[in-house]
């Protein structure tokens, strides 16, 4: 009956005497026999399901007594009432004169439609958070698109031509490689750190290279491990402090145009450069008599004592000479051009080299941002600080440490877990049920 019931009548009775609860239930039963006619007979009603059982709660004390009366109707709301009214008739319970009065005629589906209501608007809320902003989703497509593209060389990260191509442009890393190839430049490979890779270097001496590397210290040390044991004919530097995936598609093209041969990049990085780039070059001194193995196994591929460079001048560079930069711009679009420039700005601008270095500029300098950082230390991503959860979910490589400059929440720290995050960094803790035991968080004020 509870299950089908309408309507809940409340009552109040007041004895003056000690009773139990049989002798309400009997002064309900009894008083009310042929009061409302066959059609509302109490028992009758009970016995064909439309009104449910008589709960009373009576208490006793210093002779006299009080409780509360509970019917479930499943009557209409006048039926309902009617009954309800006749309870009030009842002026005696068992020995002891009593009164009846009707405090409440609760809508049992009313209650149910706040449960309704409440439980929707939290389904609501939920599928808010799932379902992806115009922005976002234009973001999604890109990013989706560009992972597509990418693939790999010998394990590297690599453009699509980077197999077929005379020419091939070296950069730092994979986020290099996805910026070039949003720019529609397809022949860029990744070293993957200053530890350049012996399938980069073999292929070094098989194609005109340009070295696309990052305007700080790593960039110069790449390009110093570089010389060493591979072969560089053109050098193109971001702007100082910058990397290489921070810029926009304008200041990628105009530094592919203005790179410079690898002899004036060495006197342009200065004379310590300069001295240990003659070093590299001395370690291929040898004769025609002499055992070349030791050497090619600790230094690379040898030849003389000064590595033969292609003069292939820069219009004849099969990949980043001016006619194919301008065909790659001419692939992307003026319009793609706004959008990635809007998307390339908001990315970390730089790259420090301990984790106390960038709690400092993330934290310390109250940026309001968001830092994702890889096993090395090295930025993957940044945002606003309000984007955490966002950043770490759209993140291609998981996270090893995230700084925010801000609060963290149970949201953000359960996304965390889930990709696998080992630290996070905030300022403050938020409101948490239950903290993953995966994620470390630091609180640094």
């Amino acid at each position: 009956m509870q299950d089908s019931s309408k309507y809940l009548i409340h009552a109040q009775i007041t004895a003056n005497g000690v009773v139990e609860r049989s002798d309400v239930v009997g002064a309900i039963f009894g008083q009310t026999e042929g009061l409302l006619g066959d059609e509302l007979e109490i028992r009758k009603l009970q016995e064909s399901a439309k009104l449910g059982r008589i709960d009373v709660e009576i208490d006793s004390e210093g002779g006299q007594s009080t409780g509360r009366v509970t019917i479930a109707s499943g009557l209409d709301r006048v039926e309902t009432s009617i009954l309800a009214a006749s309870l009030e008739t009842i002026d005696r319970v068992g020995p002891c004169r009593a009164t009846f009065e009707v405090t409440d005629l609760e809508d049992v589906r009313q209650a149910k439609r706040r449960e309704i209501v409440e439980r929707a608007t939290e389904l609501l809320e939920r599928f808010d958070e799932s379902v992806l902003s115009s922005q976002e989703l234009i973001e999604e497509v890109r990013r989706q698109a560009r992972a597509e593209r990418i693939t790999d060389f010998e394990g590297y990260p690599a453009g699509p031509r980077v197999a077929d191509s005379d020419a091939i442009i070296v950069v730092e890393g994979r986020a290099d490689v996805l910026q070039l190839l949003q720019f529609g430049i397809k022949n860029a490979i990744a070293v993957e750190g200053t530890n350049v890779p012996d399938a980069v270097a073999r292929l070094t001496d098989e194609r005109t290279v340009t070295a696309f590397l990052d305007g700080d210290r790593g960039g110069e040390l790449i390009l110093r491990e570089l010389a060493q044991v591979g072969d560089v004919d053109y050098v193109a530097f971001a702007p100082d402090g910058k990397s290489v995936e921070d810029l926009s598609r304008e200041a990628v093209m105009t530094a592919l145009r203005e790179k410079t041969t690898y002899e004036e990049a060495l006197e342009a990085t200065g004379d310590e450069q300069q001295t240990l780039a003659d070093g590299a070059s001395a370690r291929v001194t040898a004769t025609d008599g002499d055992d070349l193995s030791d050497d090619t196994t600790a230094g690379g591929p040898t030849a003389s004592a000064e590595p033969e460079r292609r003069s292939a001048p820069a219009d004849e560079d099969a990949e980043t000479d001016d006619n194919d930069v301008e065909a790659a711009e001419s692939d992307v679009g003026d319009a793609s051009a706004s959008e990635d420039d809007d998307s390339s700005e908001s990315r970390a601008s730089e790259r420090e080299r301990t984790l106390g270095d960038h709690i400092a500029r993330v934290i310390e300098g109250e940026s309001g941002r968001v830092r994702l950082l890889d096993e090395g230390l090295n930025p993957l991503d940044e945002r606003d600080a309000g984007a955490a959860f966002d950043a770490i979910a759209d993140a291609e490589t998981t996270p090893a440490t995230v700084v925010v400059d801000g609060p963290v929440d149970q949201r953000v720290l359960d996304v965390a877990a889930q990709r696998g995050v080992g630290e996070v960094i905030a300022t403050e803790e938020g409101q948490f049920v239950k903290k993953p035991a995966s994620v470390r968080l630091r609180v640094v004020s």
